[in-house]
């Protein structure tokens, strides 16, 4: 028998229009979740993105003051089983695996077992590698917790290389099989030297958040994805996020078909397909050793839910309020400062791009992610709006990331919306369903 608490949800869902839309027509990609009216410019931005940029999938979350107010998935998590994309569905969400790393470390900062400005070697306990005839560069030994939280560790991928994208090296160099882990990543690297002097610069480096998880597996006494997934994730309600796999048949249920825009193969890293021609989704790349930089999976619903937790911080559930306040505070020193001395507007606080919109100090803090099949969006807003879009490739025809060419539409989209409901999905799209 339905409850009463059920039906008087349910019948207020039909009251405010939300109903599983088809397509208009068959030759049109699939729309699903609830849909309201008064919501259509976010509708028809994402219908008319995916046609434009012939994406093959997406989904776009929307939040405002905390409950989850927008959820909807766009065309097919899989193009040859023609199966939806649905709000709940799981995607690769790249670099926006940063803030949930960042906020680990600052809980742990919060229960005092690490502090900031302790060295990062104190907890990487690992032997480097080194090559007959080389020394490990001493800078090394003043890299701070701290640096690696605001990329200014003395790593710059631009001036020497970012190892994520040498496993085949590395592993040779180490001796090892492939895949990579991330413990062979930082042994490796501990062996190279550094690319400028700690803090004097800000240099994005996967490389410093890949030392984090080491941090925090340390600290914790629990594996990496086990301690983001107890203490970040669950005392939020999130469940179903987690570190995601490499080769098709073995990942999770309900994610997506990851479709590279280039069309990129390369040799696989995963047994038993070892060595074999594989699109660099689907093994080529060392998707498994991206872990604290850019490994995880999500729902647009898990995400929002997520950045949902910090507007409000006197009651997060999971981060102090001087720790929220420290996730967005600027590097020390000159790092954020333009040539004459002026902060920048927009910086990198610790995991997440801010910038300030306001006199009274409302900030937008960010973040976006790109790895081959996947371009992904975590925005919050001054305004109390927070929003996630996910899609299952990288660029569109001409090579444009599609997180950079979508940002400025959904503000322009959330800001044409006349009426929000006064509805919370997040009970309708409870994890596991």
């Amino acid at each position: 028998m339905i409850s009463r608490r059920v039906f008087l949800r349910s019948a207020a869902f039909a009251a405010a229009g939300f109903a599983r839309p088809t397509a208009a027509r068959a030759d049109e990609p699939p729309v699903t979740g609830p849909a309201d009216p008064n919501l259509a410019p976010l509708d028809r931005l994402m219908t008319s993105f995916l046609k434009d940029h012939h994406v093959p999938g997406g989904s776009l979350a929307v939040a405002r003051h905390g409950k989850l107010v927008y959820a909807r998935g766009f065309g097919f998590a899989d193009v040859e089983t023609k199966r939806p994309v649905e709000p709940v569905s799981l995607f690769r969400i790249a670099s926006v695996s940063k803030p949930l790393t960042a906020v680990a470390v600052l809980q742990l900062v919060d229960r005092k077992k690490v502090t900031l400005d302790d060295p990062v070697l104190k907890y990487v306990r690992l032997r480097p590698h080194l090559e007959k005839g080389t020394e490990r560069d001493p800078r090394w030994d003043k890299i701070t917790v701290r640096h690696c939280l605001h990329h200014t560790g003395g790593w710059d991928r631009d001036k020497s290389f970012d190892p994520i994208g040498i496993p085949w090296k590395i592993a040779d160099a180490l001796k090892i099989q492939p895949p990579v882990a991330p413990e062979d990543v930082v042994r490796y690297m501990m062996g190279q030297p550094l690319d400028f002097d700690p803090g004097a610069r800000f240099a994005y480096s996967n490389l410093g958040y890949l030392l984090l998880g080491r941090v925090i597996e340390t600290a914790s006494g629990e594996s990496y994805e086990s301690y983001v997934r107890t203490h970040v994730l669950a005392p939020l309600g999130v469940t179903r996020t987690r570190l995601g796999r490499a080769l098709p048949e073995n990942r999770a249920e309900g994610e997506v078909h990851y479709h590279d825009a280039k069309k990129a193969t390369g040799r696989c890293l995963y047994p038993p397909r070892m060595g074999e021609r594989v699109p660099f989704p689907d093994g080529a790349a060392n998707f498994e050793g991206y872990e604290a930089h850019g490994g995880w999976i999500a729902s647009v619903v898990d995400l929002v839910r997520f950045a949902s937790a910090f507007d409000q911080p006197k009651r997060c559930p999971v981060l102090s309020e001087t720790g929220i306040k420290t996730m967005w505070e600027r590097s020390a020193g000159d790092v954020d400062r333009k040539a004459n001395g002026k902060p920048k507007a927009a910086y990198y606080g610790c995991g997440w791009n801010v910038r300030q919109e306001g006199p009274d100090g409302a900030t937008n803090t960010w973040h976006s992610g790109l790895i081959n099949g996947t371009s992904s969006l975590l925005v919050r807003r001054f305004d109390g709006l927070n929003w996630a879009v996910l899609f299952n490739t990288d660029r569109n025809p001409g090579g444009k990331v599609l997180a950079a060419l979508i940002d400025p539409l959904v503000h322009e989209a959330a800001d044409e919306v006349k009426s929000w409901p006064d509805v919370d999905l997040f009970e309708r799209f409870g994890e596991g369903k």
